[in-house]
């Protein structure tokens, strides 16, 4: 950590200061409700045109994507996971001295671990559904016999336990090959320190950039990574991947390294919506719940403010996609005035305090040495220091007064659709301009704790584009049933088949 030599305010503490001005201007309505402090979200709106999931064990249709083809191999017996994960492998060594994803392998436990379960299926035993899987592990997360670090100098310590959500993957039968890269104790969306798979000269996003790496390359057929305020999404829409996190608690948090416990998400990213579809049903615990759902003739809502801002090759991207999904499935895309810039704004700064403080409660309490830190996270804590308890609170009342609005969006939609991020990827000598402004379009549904999802629509100048999906809490069947429909009408391209990348 270095100190600010020009005595000028840093981003961060700008940004705080921003962040506290809007609060003030849109302060709490009087209540009685309690503060939320441990956030469970509004209920699900009943005013929806799609049915409830049907309970069935199938997919919402069959998935596709090179996960769901490496079963589909394993279950013909033309493919092995000691083949599949050998491919991985290859692919790391094929990709990351340039990428910088991979921060701890596991060559030889991978290997062991498909072997057996390559012994399994040929006794008749399938362990469910990532039976002998390849997948990685954002380095904020457990993994027994690994290291979390969370990406920085100043933390590491040996993992005993798999965290909940990978002993999850596990007992489904994934194997893990290795963690991978994450933006300092996940307090940023750009993972500087790696390179986006679609041109190296540019930020993958973050914080969950390792894992849409590895998707993206082939390294792994899965990522599991976390989104606090936009880490999933956002490293999704930069480097051509669909992530998807589900409603806020739905999925178990135990044993990460937390960034802020009423906001934190575990999640994953595939290379299809089908894909990522199999993986967040491990996580569910509950696969049903995803049931079976006819993606057609619903209704999709289109946020003005979602497209103010956005470049203009993305918004027209996203029109494209719309209008395809609209012909394709008979969707009925309406525009919205609802969320407002304001939702938006207040969003963004609610969501700084809440997630900011939590963070800098738990920092304060690991007592490491924060002149290890990158400036831009140690800056970032300092600024939350500095919030008193009151404008916390009021960031946290205005929070659930915030998700009640949103959820009334569902009255006129069944799923909201927007750019997920403004851009394409940042240069990496440009990138820190947009450090407050690449997640807008997603902190609202991480601070609301809706299911959302990021999905590949096309590549402009050779960059990927991301559509976000949102749905009401507890509505992830209709978030998938959604993407795959939006896939089906764009189409599945080799780019996003994780086999191989644009940029070599």
């Amino acid at each position: 950590m270095t100190s600010n030599p020009t005595g000028d305010p840093t981003v961060a503490a700008a940004s705080f200061a921003e962040a506290l001005e809007i609060l003030a201007a849109h302060p709490p309505a009087p209540t009685e409700r309690p503060v939320p402090l441990a956030y469970a979200g509004p209920p699900s709106p009943h005013a929806s045109s799609w049915p409830e999931p049907s309970g069935g064990r199938g997919a919402i249709k069959p998935a596709t994507g090179p996960l769901a083809a490496a079963l589909a191999g394993q279950r013909a017996g033309v493919t092995t996971s000691v083949e599949l994960v050998e491919a991985c492998l290859a692919a790391i060594e094929a990709h990351d001295e340039e990428l910088l994803a991979v921060v701890e392998l596991g060559a030889a436990s991978a290997l062991e671990a498909a072997a057996e379960a390559d012994a399994d299926r040929a006794a008749g035993r399938w362990r469910g559904l990532l039976h002998g899987i390849p997948v990685t592990v954002k380095d904020v997360i457990d993994v027994a016999g690994f290291t979390t670090c969370a990406g920085s100098v100043a933390y590491k310590r040996s993992a005993e336990r798999d965290a909940a959500s990978v002993a999850r993957l596990r007992r489904a039968g994934a194997v893990i090959v290795g963690k991978v890269s994450t933006h300092e104790f996940a307090l940023g969306v750009t993972n500087p320190q790696s390179r986006n798979p679609y041109d190296p000269t540019r930020i993958p996003g973050g914080s969950s950039g390792g894992s849409a790496i590895s998707v993206a390359t082939g390294m792994a057929l899965a990522s599991l990574g976390t989104d606090t305020r936009a880490s999933i999404r956002v490293p999704a829409a930069l480097s051509g991947v669909v992530g998807v996190k589900a409603t806020h608690g739905a999925v178990p948090i135990g044993g990460i390294v937390s960034l802020s416990w009423t906001m934190d998400h575990v999640a994953p990213m595939a290379a299809t919506v089908g894909d990522a579809a199999i993986v967040l049903g491990v996580l569910l615990g509950d696969r049903t719940r995803l049931g079976t759902v006819a993606a057609t003739g619903f209704r999709v809502g289109v946020p003005a403010v979602g497209l103010a801002g956005a470049e203009p090759g993305v918004a027209d991207a996203v029109r494209t996609a719309l209008r395809a999904l609209a012909d394709r499935s008979a969707a009925d895309v309406t525009m919205l005035e609802s969320p407002s810039a304001a939702d938006l704004d207040v969003a963004g700064a609610a969501g700084m305090v809440v997630s900011r403080c939590e963070a800098a409660a738990l920092h304060r309490s690991l007592g490491l040495d924060r002149f290890l830190y990158w400036d831009e996270v140690a800056e970032q804590l300092e600024a939350a220091e500095r919030v008193t308890a009151v404008d916390y609170l009021d960031a946290q009342r205005v929070r659930g007064q915030l998700a009640e609005r949103l959820v009334g969006c569902f009255q006129h939609a069944d799923v909201l659709a927007m750019p997920t991020t403004l851009t394409v990827a940042p240069r990496l000598d440009d990138y820190e301009r947009h450090l407050m402004t690449l997640a807008r379009n997603a902190i609202p549904w991480s601070l609301v704790g809706f299911p959302a999802m990021s999905v590949p629509i096309g590549l402009i100048d050779g960059l990927p584009v991301g559509l976000q999906l949102v749905a009401p809490p507890h509505r992830e069947h209709m978030l998938l049933a959604a993407g795959l429909a939006l896939e089906d009408a764009v189409g599945v391209r080799p780019w996003t088949s994780g086999a191989s990348r644009t940029a070599t």
